[in-house]
């Protein structure tokens, strides 16, 4: 399967617009695996549901344009940043309707794989990581496809490029910055 990905992908980076539509069913399971992670913890009766998100993610990849996609790590990566500003969007429309409201303090460690999706923690850790943008963009992306992803840091060196021990140094500083501002 990784390598029909690869193949699609290098299709669609050759500017084959009809092998973005073939690349859906091939990835989508993989998606929702992500999308019900993301969701996970969530209230019952959510209005968006695993389905809606991997919907609303491809939407927002297909716009992307002039992509060169490398393989399949690297378009989970940059699928993981798409769902992260798919549930911001959701988040911040939701804290719109109720008019506010103060923000919790959440904590990262280890054994997070995902934050629970509650709208104030979600939006905190969004404003967090765009503050720690403005240091480190890697740390970030290394947290976005660690946390939004769930990839392993094998996965995640792959799909930047880095090495793994770089990608874990990069996680311990995240998490301890995202920890300390958050």
């Amino acid at each position: 399967m990784a390598t029909a990905v690869t193949e699609l992908l290098r299709r669609l980076s050759a500017g084959e617009r009809a092998a973005f539509d073939e690349l859906f069913p091939v990835v989508y399971n993989d998606m929702r695996r992500m999308a019900r992670r993301q969701l996970r913890g969530e209230r019952d009766g959510h209005t968006l549901n695993a389905t809606a998100l991997v919907h609303e993610t491809y939407f927002r990849l297909a716009e992307l344009e002039q992509v060169v996609w490398h393989d399949r790590v690297h378009f989970f990566a940059v699928a993981a940043r798409a769902m992260r500003r798919v549930l911001i969007d959701y988040a911040e429309a939701r804290r719109a309707q109720k008019r506010g409201g103060g923000v919790p303090v959440i904590q990262l460690d280890d054994n997070l794989k995902a934050p629970e999706q509650r709208v104030d923690q979600l939006l905190a850790l969004d404003e967090a990581l765009n503050r720690l943008e403005q240091h480190d963009p890697r740390q970030v992306r290394v947290v976005e496809c660690h946390v939004f992803a769930g990839m392993s840091l094998e996965e995640t060196a792959a799909a930047l490029d880095i090495s793994p021990a770089t990608v874990s140094r990069d996680w311990t500083l995240a998490r301890a910055w995202l920890n300390r501002v958050v």
